[in-house]
């Protein structure tokens, strides 16, 4: 398990604890977080599981594969360095304590 900080565009925090090998959209999504649609359900079809990661955690997760930066291109503001698809970032026992940060929207 590892727990794993949500942040809403409007500050609002949820803190959750996710099993190891579930990503972290999975995560929002079976704790009712708003803020993350996942629309494709997790294939990396849509940008609507978008958010920005700490800064301190950038390093710390896999790189992007080129269907994630694909993806990302198409999401609502994404930055070059902190954004990520959470569908795409499977929970380790290494992500305790990971902080992700939902953008305005979702498109």
């Amino acid at each position: 398990m590892a727990k794993i900080t949500y942040i809403e565009h409007n500050g609002t925090k949820h803190e959750v604890e996710v099993a190891t090998g579930m990503t972290v959209m999975e995560g929002a999504r079976d704790n009712g977080i708003p803020g993350i649609d996942a629309d494709c359900g997790g294939a990396c079809a849509c940008s609507t599981c978008h958010v920005y990661v700490a800064p301190e955690w950038v390093e710390k997760l896999p790189g992007r594969e080129a269907m994630e930066e694909d993806m990302l291109d198409f999401a609502f503001e994404p930055d070059a360095e902190r954004s990520r698809l959470t569908c795409q970032i499977k929970v380790t026992d290494d992500l305790d304590g990971l902080v992700v940060q939902m953008p305005e929207k979702q498109i």
